[in-house]
């Protein structure tokens, strides 16, 4: 039978059921989106789908609710919000219709639970405290997402439900965007491999375009590259490799005379005619050929090199 309405609950909202709904109203577009509490909608029917509401879980009858006791849990024993709920069941065909890859889905689908529904599965059961994430706690999804909620005083009858509304959209910009950049790790994976392939036992990477590379170096156990270079528009890049997605420490730092210069200046610290800029951080460095770019990673790798080898000096 054809879905015509996804049923969620009046009142405030969460992300949970936001999220929920940019699932649900991609797959089931010409549906309803209803938000109440009245018994008569969130009862289970073959045209409904009744999610974050209704004290029950049943896939079957098409009704996602957590609230209840027992609550659903993953295998692993963690609870599920309405959102894992919605993922576990709907998230394969989500990403189909979002033009995913049919050999990607599995992958997508299980790296995007584990990165963005588990911890909004967490934080909305209690299971997570907000304050995990530190100073920047209010800069989380969940709680950007709150923020569109109507103010205290705001007397309109409908000022949830437009809320709502309002935030759908800018909900569903954030899991589309996650979802376009684990497709495009996907998609760069074979480029990277042969990049990496290409550049056999040198610490220097060079990739056709800017694209997601970390996954690749890990999966090749490509320890031994220190630098990327690639080009990015009239221009070509070196830039360091982060030891993890959670530090700006990095393998290896471009050289320390390079720092914050840029023109002339890096040019006649660096002794490589077209070098353009050099972060202050040695993160990035610019060049305006492939072959200035290049001599520039060799300097790097090579003063890499030398502060490895270099002989220990005894204290004055």
């Amino acid at each position: 039978m054809t879905i015509t309405h996804l049923v969620t609950h009046s009142g405030g909202f969460h992300a949970d059921e936001l999220l929920s709904s940019v699932v649900l109203t991609r797959l089931f577009p010409q549906a309803e989106l209803r938000r109440s509490r009245d018994p008569k909608w969130v009862t289970p029917a073959a045209d409904k789908i009744i999610f974050d509401v209704g004290g029950q879980h049943d896939a079957e009858a098409q009704i996602f609710d957590h609230h209840q006791r027992p609550s659903p849990l993953r295998e692993d024993g963690q609870p599920y919000s309405s959102f894992g709920l919605i993922w576990a069941h709907y998230g394969q065909k989500y990403l189909a219709a979002l033009d995913v890859p049919a050999d990607d889905i599995d992958a997508i689908h299980t790296k995007f639970d584990a990165k963005f529904v588990l911890p909004i599965d967490l934080l909305d059961n209690g299971a997570m405290e907000p304050s995990v994430a530190g100073p920047l706690s209010i800069l989380t999804l969940p709680s950007l997402l709150g923020s569109l909620k109507p103010v205290f005083d705001d007397a309109s009858p409908t000022a949830d439900d437009d809320a709502f509304l309002s935030a759908l959209p800018i909900a569903r910009t954030f899991v589309e965007a996650q979802i376009r950049n684990l497709a495009a790790k996907a998609r760069a994976q074979s480029l990277v491999q042969e990049a990496i392939e290409k550049a056999g036992t040198s610490a220097i990477l060079e990739l056709p375009m800017g694209m997601p590379y970390r996954s690749a170096l890990d999966k090749a156990a490509a320890d031994h590259i220190l630098f990327v270079v690639n080009p990015r528009g009239d221009t070509w890049t070196i830039g360091g490799i982060k030891l993890s997605n959670d530090t700006f420490e990095q393998r290896a730092d471009l050289p320390a005379a390079w720092a914050g210069l840029s023109d002339a200046a890096l040019e006649e610290a660096s002794g490589v005619k077209g070098a353009k800029f050099c972060h202050n951080a040695r993160f990035i460095a610019v060049a305006n050929s492939r072959e200035a770019i290049l001599k520039m990673a060799e300097l790097a790798v090579q003063e890499v090199q030398q502060s490895q080898t270099a002989p220990l000096t005894a204290a004055p």
